[in-house]
């Protein structure tokens, strides 16, 4: 179909631009592109300003803008087929609504679909920014898009706000410690149970570490346990230990405290050859402290399986140190003390091998307590002098020994006598003097560490002792002579374990023991000679050396402690109430 020429528009002919796209069948007032060229000017696409002229026609007094639409390319009111556009309601327009006043870059609207396309086209629309047509003199009750956005998005923010606030009141924080569902044990979880303190008789050591209190008066325990002598070795320290800070050693029915206040706060574990001196045997309330700490970690090793427990409940499964563990809940017979109640009774973390790992529970006097044991931590513990010292393997004597202990009578009255020292943990006693076995009698100075301003001056003799007090002097060795009102006294029966001790040293000169009724212990050194230690009957320890000469005597007392006797043999001086010695009146020939 032949193109039909573009009518003029109001500036005059325009000269036959590119080819538009063909829109056949458009509406009326619509300019079909394959009957009418397109009117002279720029491409709409372009971008950028024009020259000011353009194919010899007169300047244009706009510029063209990027994506406009301009005022040629729209049929006015005056042109053949234009249509006015119609006032929209409510809007204030300061120019004429016609298609021709639109501005360039003007936004678009959508007009009728075309047949052919089958899409709508765009009709142009006011553009944002320009001033009558961006609402600006819009009546005051006719709120505008933007105010409705403003609205809208406050609503929004109010409501997020609201859901936000909302969800913070309704959250609670997860709870700290594992969630708990206590149930019956199974038959497995009640064999281990049963058999948790037999298995650590078995493995016979473990390190500990316990807590003992909280917060600033709590106090800390680092050692180890002996389940098989039995013996707890441990350092005491924290914030709560007051004046038992220092080393502690405690067997079943002892315990033993070498107090030192000035050593470090920070808990660590006690040196395995444990120092000489300083021990004293401390008497203590039971059920709380330190006796309390004792017969725990004691009483967590036993010989006997123990009854089965139907109050006992599983807890939960937790890892120790990498071990899986079942946290149980159960009475103990170290803790009985501590009450009967559900919530009150120990906490046990023990493994599948029914090794226990860690507890947590209460004392007697309702003092929290925390135990961790290193299974791995098995050091052989060495006790004090005054607790048995280092532990042997008890045997029979050999023919050797046998003969030694046989003659040690004959021995001790060749040897004529010794000097001695006295060390007495259970009453913190020491004491110095001399021992004749020639003369059957024993004169020494007994020391108290309570009661430095005095001194006790010691006459033995078999089966009986006399005492007399007097001022501490200068020298820890008895006066010599010995002070009249000792020599006058009148002697009694052996009373505490020093005179015990002194009267079976004198009385060894007289008897001989059956090596029947004699173990030794072990081997061991004093005053740099090896020696062989002895026990008879349980009771008495000789420590004889090689030569048949003994080096030390000890007695056990009824509290389990051992005092002890050094002896260095020797000359020794005219003691008071000693015999002496007859002489045979010589042969004549």
């Amino acid at each position: 179909m032949p193109a039909a020429p573009e009518p003029a528009g109001p500036s005059g002919p325009t000269p036959t631009g590119p080819a538009a796209p063909s829109l056949p069948g458009g509406p009326a007032g619509e300019r079909p592109a394959d009957t009418a060229p397109r009117p002279a000017g720029p491409d709409p696409a372009d971008l950028g300003d024009l020259p000011s002229t353009t194919n010899g026609n007169s300047p244009r007094s706009r510029k063209w803008r990027r994506g406009a639409v301009h005022a040629t390319d729209i049929p006015t009111a005056t042109e053949p087929g234009a249509t006015a556009l119609p006032r929209e309601p409510g809007r204030s327009h300061r120019r004429a609504a016609t298609t021709a006043s639109r501005p360039a870059g003007a936004t678009v609207r959508s007009l009728p679909a075309d047949p052919t396309l089958g899409r709508r086209l765009a009709a142009p629309v006011e553009p944002p920014g320009d001033p009558g047509l961006d609402g600006t003199d819009d009546p005051p009750e006719q709120p505008t898009r933007r105010r409705a956005a403003l609205v809208a998005l406050a609503a929004a923010a109010t409501a997020s706000a609201a859901a936000l606030v909302a969800g913070l009141l309704s959250w609670s924080p997860e709870p700290a410690d594992p969630v708990e569902t206590a149930r019956p044990l199974t038959a497995g979880e009640a064999e281990r149970l049963a058999a948790l303190r037999v298995t650590n008789q078995r493995d016979v050591r473990a390190g500990v570490r316990v807590i003992l209190g909280a917060g600033g008066g709590r106090t800390e325990l680092v050692g180890w346990v002996d389940w098989a002598r039995p013996l707890v070795y441990l350092d005491v320290s924290g914030p709560g230990a007051g004046a038992e800070r220092g080393l502690v050693q405690g067997t079943a029915s002892t315990l033993l405290v070498r107090a030192d206040p000035a050593a470090t706060p920070t808990p660590a574990p006690p040196p395995l050859v444990p120092p000489d001196d300083r021990w004293r045997l401390r008497e203590l309330p039971a059920g709380r402290g330190l006796p309390a700490v004792r017969d725990l970690l004691l009483g967590l090793g036993t010989a006997r399986v123990d009854p089965p427990r139907p109050e006992a409940r599983w807890l939960r499964r937790e890892t120790v140190d990498g071990v899986p563990v079942d946290v149980l809940q159960a009475p103990l017979p170290a803790l009985q003390g501590a009450g009967s109640a559900p919530d009150r009774r120990p906490r046990l973390w023990v493994d599948r091998d029914a090794r226990l790992h860690r507890l947590a529970g209460w004392l007697p006097d309702g003092t929290p307590v925390t135990v961790e044991l290193a299974r791995s931590d098995r050091p052989t513990l060495r006790p004090v002098d005054a607790l048995g010292g280092r532990p042997g393997l008890p045997r029979a004597l050999s023919d050797a020994e046998a003969d030694r202990l046989a003659r040690l009578p004959a021995r001790l009255r060749a040897a004529g006598g010794a000097t001695l020292t006295v060390t007495a943990p259970s009453a913190d006693l020491r004491g110095s003097g001399w021992l004749s076995w020639a003369g059957s009698a024993a004169y020494l100075s007994i020391g108290e560490a309570d009661d430095p301003g005095r001194r006790t001056l010691v006459r033995a003799r078999p089966g009986s002792v006399a005492r007399l007090v007097v001022p501490a002097g200068g020298a820890a060795a008895p006066p010599l002579p010995a002070p009249a009102g000792l020599v006058r006294a009148v002697g009694r029966p052996p009373g505490d374990d020093v005179e015990r001790l002194v009267d079976a040293a004198l009385r060894g000169a007289a008897t001989a023991v059956p090596a029947t009724a004699a173990v030794r212990l072990r081997d061991d050194r004093v005053a740099d000679r090896t020696v062989d230690v002895i026990e008879v009957r349980g009771r008495l320890r000789w420590w004889i050396d090689r030569s048949g000469l003994p080096r030390r005597l000890e007695l056990r007392t009824g509290r389990g402690v051992w005092v002890q006797l050094d002896l260095a043999p020797g000359r020794v001086p005219a003691l008071p109430g000693a015999e002496r010695p007859v002489r045979k009146p010589a042969k004549r020939r």
